[in-house]
């Protein structure tokens, strides 16, 4: 699999083989090989005589059931086609004579520069590595032909015992091993003293790579593939096609930006670190998952360890006597993985603390995902919060209520009351704000309620303009998810996944039109030849007028210069040209922030799995502090790398001149002298909730 940026990113397969030519291995490679593992290759037709008395003594007196010290490549090459079967002393001399037998007749069959790539592309490196090219790309990070020769003695060092001489895990047995392997070449007159002397001083250098699914760069991502991979396959067999994504050879072409995923994880990494830490420091001793006996045993009765047991007949006494049982285990947290004696009631209350987060970017002109962070740690958190969790989304669809009241005819310029109402008719449903008494007298602009969140003032909004219409400029802006038909909607009491909710917010930058986030650009065979291209899904209909998408962009980026979102600017110093949204849900259980940049559009959550568990306190469970950081820092590492610039300094059409006039009025009007001598800013205003359909 491979990043838009052609980096290789991941890999599906049974065993992890990666076939190339003749003409991709480097000379120096083949030479390190010949003179350590057959000095006399050019020379023999599939048999070394000369070593066969030695191989005899080992094999037979000696009880050395090794292939090695006297075995050809071409015999090698032999033993790794046909594998061996059986063990025992007769045994291995018959085979050995079979493996010559077959030895013999491969020379006759290939020339020696095909017996080199075939052996090359089939040996076992360890680690389910199979093959030089694979070997390379792991411990390297580059191809076969790209090896320095210190880097391809190395890997031919590690065929002699593939663990004993793996230089990730024994790297000073490697580099010995590596040292032979350059002094046999030396020998063998491949290379001039000077140079080997010079080599084997070098440092081992390493870029491991770890295409093990759980590890490496965007595991979510790469799960969320395969399983579009996997559907795709399923498609073909009705055509008549068989692929197989583990053994086809398939070469999947992806959307994902590398560059721009690794900045976007360490992002995360760096603010989820301290907002956990921020986290259990609010709760101490009495941290719901602690203190709480109900809550925790909730939280033990959904784990998979207890419903295995339950599964399997366990009366309650006895799954809560086995999950106690106490075992050394591995636990994973920020600063790496700590092994203790600890039971699986401790695992799984110490896992259930953790905020989690979800964080994606997409080419709004396309939906291109660039950026696809599911969870903190693929590893531990399987769940994936973009294409699998909903959650409500708070305020951050707040846009959405705000675009259809100005698709409805309401004038940005009109003013509303912030004044809190209970509505009676709504089982005294009363909305309120987190400002002071005095915005009892306050009446907002739409641009200004906005970028302030002013709770009050969306659900008025919302009344004016009418549910309905509201429900239907949500499904035009691309959300399927069953909306509830309610005041409370204006408030984002919605459940809706993030990558729905970025495929409607891709409208406001691109005319208006909603997009689907796509993940796959084509999928070629082992040839290389493109089997299939995925076009974007782009709406036909813009989903609201030019005039409204420009005004709504002017309204979310007053959010960002003096608004909710304001700390982008003071706090992180960012002067790109943003709009955005935060978002924070009832009880502080999901934070939000939706970013729009003329490029680029991110979309990040941050909460706990666990819905009954929020922050301790909105100050730190707000959109703003909670998810908006995460967005920040990535622009920061964006707008450090000039290789970037097209994204960090684009900017936002400007508005027309009639956009500037609609919006042209003072952001907040008091109330006058009069109205306010006979207003009780304490007295909550009572009336109906007035259905407009």
């Amino acid at each position: 699999m491979y990043s838009a940026d052609s980096v290789l990113i991941g890999k599906y397969y049974l065993y992890d083989r990666q076939p190339i030519t003749y003409e991709d291995l480097s000379p120096q490679l083949i030479s390190a090989l010949i003179a350590i593992e057959d000095e006399r290759f050019y020379e023999h037709s599939g048999i070394d005589y000369a070593s066969l008395g030695r191989v005899g003594v080992k094999t037979i007196l000696m009880q050395d059931k090794s292939s090695g010290g006297g075995s050809t490549i071409t015999q090698q090459l032999a033993k790794n086609l046909y594998p061996r079967e059986k063990s025992g002393t007769l045994h291995l001399v018959a085979t050995k004579f079979k493996e010559m037998i077959i030895a013999k007749r491969l020379e006759k069959l290939y020339s020696k520069e095909e017996i080199i790539m075939l052996y090359l592309n089939t040996v076992s490196f360890g680690d389910n590595t199979f093959g030089i090219e694979s070997a390379a790309l792991k411990f390297f990070n580059k191809g076969a032909k790209d090896l320095k020769l210190e880097e391809s003695a190395v890997l031919v060092g590690m065929l002699k015992a593939t663990y004993g001489y793996n230089p990730r895990v024994f790297p000073e047995n490697s580099v010995k091993r590596r040292n032979l392997v350059i002094r046999a070449m030396e020998k063998n007159e491949y290379l001039e003293t000077k140079v080997a002397d010079s080599l084997v001083l070098t440092p081992l250098k390493l870029d491991y790579r770890d295409y093990d699914h759980n590890d490496g760069i965007a595991p979510y991502f790469r799960e969320e593939v395969r399983k579009q991979l996997l559907n795709w396959t399923e498609e073909q067999k009705g055509k008549g096609q068989e692929y197989n994504i583990y053994t086809s050879g398939l070469k999947i072409y992806t959307t994902l930006d590398y560059k721009m995923q690794l900045l976007a994880e360490e992002a995360m990494q760096e603010h989820m670190q301290n907002l956990q830490n921020s986290f259990e420091k609010s709760y101490g001793q009495n941290a719901p998952w602690k203190a709480n006996k109900k809550l925790i045993a909730k939280i033990i009765q959904r784990s998979d360890a207890y419903r295995k047991l339950k599964t399997a007949g366990l009366n309650e006494s006895q799954i809560m006597d086995s999950l106690g049982v106490r075992k050394q285990m591995t636990l994973t947290n920020w600063k790496g993985d700590t092994t203790l004696l600890a039971s699986s009631i401790d695992s799984i209350l110490h896992y259930a603390k953790f905020l989690n987060t979800g964080s994606l970017s997409l080419d709004p002109s396309n939906g291109a995902v660039k950026t696809w962070i599911g969870g903190i740690n693929f590893k531990n958190f399987k769940y994936d919060h973009i294409s699998q969790s909903k959650r409500q989304v708070g305020s951050a669809f707040k846009p959405i209520v705000y675009t259809a009241a100005l698709e409805s005819g309401i004038d940005p310029c009109n003013y509303f009351s912030a004044q809190e109402v209970e509505y009676e008719n709504m089982e005294g449903w009363s909305p309120s704000n987190s400002g002071n008494k005095d915005e009892a007298y306050l009446n907002y602009s739409m641009e200004e309620a906005l970028s302030n969140s002013v709770n009050t003032v969306a659900v008025k909004v919302l009344e004016q303009t009418g549910i309905p219409n509201v429900l239907s400029q949500a499904k035009k802006m691309g959300i399927t998810s069953n909306l509830p038909q309610t005041p409370s909607l204006a408030l984002g009491t919605a459940e809706i996944k993030i990558n729905e909710l970025a495929g409607a917010f891709s409208s406001y930058l691109n005319n208006g039109k909603p997009v689907t986030p796509f993940l796959i650009q084509h999928i070629n065979n082992e040839r290389d030849s493109t089997l299939i291209t995925f076009k974007p899904e782009i709406s036909e209909e813009p989903a609201f007028s030019d005039e409204n998408s420009q005004i709504m962009i002017q309204m979310m980026k007053a959010t960002v210069n003096s608004g909710t979102a304001a700390r982008l600017r003071s706090t992180y110093g960012l002067k790109n040209e943003i709009a955005g949204k935060t978002g924070t849900t009832q009880n502080n259980k999901d934070a939000w922030f939706v970013a729009l940049t003329p490029k680029l559009l991110n979309i990040t959550w941050v909460g706990l799995d666990n819905h009954e568990i929020g922050f301790k306190s909105t100050s730190l469970g707000q959109g703003a502090n909670a998810a908006l950081p995460i967005f920040a820092l990535w622009t920061q590492k964006l707008n450090a790398d000039k290789s970037f610039d097209y994204i960090t300094k684009a900017r936002f059409k400007a508005p027309s001149s009639s956009v500037l006039a609609k919006l042209d009025c003072d952001p907040v009007k008091r109330d006058g002298f009069f109205k306010r001598l006979f207003k009780n800013p304490n007295k909550k205003k009572t009336k109906d909730f007035k259905a407009k359909n």
